[in-house]
């Protein structure tokens, strides 16, 4: 299932890209570190990826990973939207 980009998530993108590089972000993992409505996620050092969920209007929840790399392009506009699966209950 895609997701399009939106300005929530990009904010959060944004906060990613603040200067931290990979090897800070693995010291500091946090599964929840950003929280907005829709979003809920951090970086997880064993995907080495940062990791959302997101819910939709139903309620439902799905999951994606992006590296650095995307979220760089996520960005920049590069990518106009995530490919995300059903969460695992």
């Amino acid at each position: 299932m895609q997701i399009p980009i939106d300005d929530e998530f990009l904010t959060h993108c944004e906060q990613i890209l603040e200067g931290l590089s990979v090897e800070q972000w693995r010291e500091i993992e946090s599964d929840d570190m950003f929280q907005s409505p829709h979003y809920e996620g951090g970086f997880d050092a064993t995907e080495d990826a940062f990791c959302f969920s997101y819910f939709d209007s139903d309620h439902g929840e799905l999951w994606f990973p992006l590296t650095l790399s995307e979220i760089k392009e996520a960005v920049a506009g590069e990518i106009k939207s995530i490919e995300a699966r059903r969460a695992r209950v």
